[in-house]
């Protein structure tokens, strides 16, 4: 074994020690609260590593990646509540949600084959709105999403006999449904991750960015465009609907408004700001861009009363102010990411000395 294999072996074991005892540490240290958000980041990690299949690898300006999210989380939902009284096992109602998602991407992407750009930008932002409205609207005549009530109760995940949404106590600990969530988000997070790799390096991965680079060349060297972009859509809804399906039974409530343009406006932030096409840094973005909020949101009011003995801003507007002039920032000094791929890096070098 080479030196760099057993760095990257030591690396690999440090990772894992500080992944698998994390949430016990930040709940005794910062409260349960924080490992929420933890479990939070891991499926923004999921749902930025899907739409960086799209945005990343195959150049497609999606705003509307949210509407895979809520079909995976509605259909986990309909399938797992008292709202149809279906109880589905969890590894069947996921999967279905999954592969539903993978369906609504066909749907988007075989209209808009040849779009590009800001019109291909517009439609998807209006694919997302319709999903969101359609969500909100589809309780009359047959009441199927409860419209803007959303639906409740919706069942927890349980393995093994065991539920998710109850503390139980393993060799004298006390698991909290957001430390047994959080091993189960990270265990498909890395499948995610895995995924992503896969396709990254594969022939599929190599059609992407030949088509992001130049879609006439990659054309003329005998690419389906067609094809390969129809699954771009399909690969990356998958993602989403996995990661909706997972919300539906954390949470254990979902309405319309957890659907919003904001969310997947966040979700293109998480992959433009961690570097586009870049699985490290979009990781990075997404963690970054779900922790710093929350941050932000602790520290603006009790500095306000310590400095001026009352509140001046509203610390929700406050921090989304700074949340902008942040990304504003970001993108003047860093464009390429905070974390870019070496490619990527050496095409913003180049277009800067040109």
């Amino acid at each position: 074994m080479t030196m760099n294999a057993n760095k990257k072996l030591g690396v690999f074991i440090a990772s894992a020690i500080v992944l698998a005892v994390l949430p016990f540490v930040v709940g005794s240290t910062l409260g349960n609260s924080w490992v929420r958000t933890i479990d939070f980041a891991l499926l923004y990690v999921m749902l930025a590593l899907g739409l960086n299949i799209v945005v990343g690898f195959a150049g497609l300006l999606d705003l509307g990646f949210i509407a895979f999210y809520a079909v995976g989380a509605y259909t986990f939902a309909l399938l797992g509540s008292p709202h149809f009284d279906i109880h589905l096992p969890f590894y069947i109602s996921i999967p279905l949600g999954a592969l539903c998602a993978a369906l609504f991407g066909l749907l988007l992407g075989t209209p808009v084959l040849k779009l590009k750009g800001d019109y291909l930008a517009i439609v998807t932002l209006g694919f997302g709105e319709i999903i969101r409205i359609f969500m909100n609207n589809l309780n009359a005549p047959i009441n199927i999403t409860n419209g803007p009530q959303g639906i409740n109760l919706i069942d927890p995940i349980q393995i093994g006999g065991f539920s998710m949404g109850k503390t139980i106590d393993v060799a004298g600990f006390a698991l909290n449904p957001v430390h047994m969530y959080y091993y189960l988000f990270l265990l498909l997070t890395v499948g995610v991750v895995i995924m992503a790799y896969r396709l990254q390096y594969s022939r599929i991965g190599r059609a992407w960015v030949a088509m992001r680079e130049d879609q006439i060349a990659a054309s003329a060297m005998g690419l389906n465009i067609r094809n390969i972009k129809l699954l771009a859509f399909a690969l990356g809804a998958l993602s989403g609907g996995v990661a909706g399906g997972l919300f539906a039974a954390f949470q254990g409530f979902i309405s319309p408004e957890s659907f919003g343009l904001l969310e997947s406006i966040m979700i293109l932030a998480m992959v433009v700001l961690g570097g586009m096409g870049h699985i490290p840094g979009v990781i990075l973005g997404a963690v970054v861009l779900t922790i710093a909020p929350e941050i932000l949101r602790d520290v603006i009011g009790p500095l306000q009363m310590h400095t001026f003995g009352r509140m001046i801003v509203d610390p929700e507007n406050a921090r989304m102010l700074l949340f902008g002039l942040a990304m504003v920032i970001m993108m003047l000094t860093r464009p390429e990411g905070m974390w870019p791929s070496k490619r990527r890096k050496a095409e913003f070098e180049d277009a800067k000395k040109g």
